[in-house]
């Protein structure tokens, strides 16, 4: 009778002891148990050792506090100006309340990057190529707030989102390169022009000292002949002023005018010797008149 006692008491307390031992539940630093009674949210417990009615009655979902990220890779998507782009982002979260990731949404891990892939494609109709490649850095804060508003009933919390690639087609590739070539001949065109016109007022601004100051232009006649010099060259230079090749074009011109007006006088008065040297014509004898019986034959 003993021994039975004893085995039945035994039985029981290895019964009680493994029911308190399967209620037991260690709850790391970095997550947090959201506990639930016969279906019902009861309370959130917080890191260590806890322990839950057993038999089902009472169980937990463990939901990790830390940030998270998830790869968002949105499909082909229209910019403002029509052009299709492919944007691979990563987005960065956090849980804030246990209780409505877990009682609002199903699955706020997959829910947050499906709302995060849609508004980013909502957010990209709304800039141009242009922006999207050279203002990445800023378009991130916009998004973030907007995806922020958006899971922010679910206990969840945007930290930021990366725009880390902008995936284009190759005939957009080559469109972009065509664009910047011209875009840089265009800017090489200007840095010449601008050069040319410092040149033409620096020119311009010697060409008035040197007027002003004739031993000036001597100087550079020597200048530029000793430096003709320096090289192993057989060009031979010889100077020559410009006031004197000035005075003989003059001097052309002169004679050149002086020629056509002494051809013209000339052709003139031949013209008049020859009309006077031709001699005069005599008259013609008028023709017979004959009477009207008489018709010669």
């Amino acid at each position: 009778m003993n021994l039975t006692v004893i085995v039945i008491a035994a039985a029981a307390a290895a019964i009680v002891l493994l029911v308190v031992v399967s209620g037991g539940r260690v709850v790391h630093e970095h997550e947090r148990a959201v506990v639930f009674r016969l279906g019902r949210l009861r309370r959130i417990s917080a890191p260590g050792l806890r322990w839950l009615l057993p038999l089902g009655i009472e169980r937990a979902v463990r939901v990790d506090v830390r940030i998270n990220s998830v790869e968002v890779q949105t499909h082909e998507a229209i910019t403002l100006d029509q052009a299709m782009v492919r944007v691979v982002a990563t987005l960065y979260y956090q849980v804030v309340n246990p209780q409505l990731a877990v009682s609002k949404v199903s699955d706020f891990r997959e829910a947050t990057a499906s709302l995060a892939e849609a508004q980013l494609r909502g957010i990209l109709g709304k800039v141009t190529l242009d922006d999207l490649l050279s203002m990445r850095a800023q378009l991130g804060p916009s998004v973030t707030k907007v995806i922020d508003d958006e899971v922010e009933p679910w206990g969840v919390r945007i930290i930021s989102v990366e725009l880390r690639d902008v995936i284009l087609s190759e005939a957009m590739q080559r469109a972009l390169a065509r664009q910047a070539e011209a875009e840089r001949e265009r800017k090489s065109k200007i840095a010449a022009a601008e050069g040319e016109l410092l040149a033409a007022k620096a020119l311009v601004a010697a060409a008035g000292m040197m007027a002003d100051r004739p031993a000036a232009l001597q100087l550079r006649y020597l200048q530029t002949l000793s430096e003709i010099g320096t090289g192993r060259s057989t060009v031979v230079v010889f100077p020559v002023p410009i006031d004197l090749l000035q005075s003989w074009a003059e001097m052309r011109t002169r004679g050149r005018e002086g020629n056509g007006e002494a051809r013209l006088t000339g052709s003139a008065a031949g013209t008049a010797q020859h009309v006077a040297a031709q001699p005069a014509r005599e008259p013609e004898p008028p023709a017979p008149q004959w009477p009207d019986w008489y018709r010669p034959r």
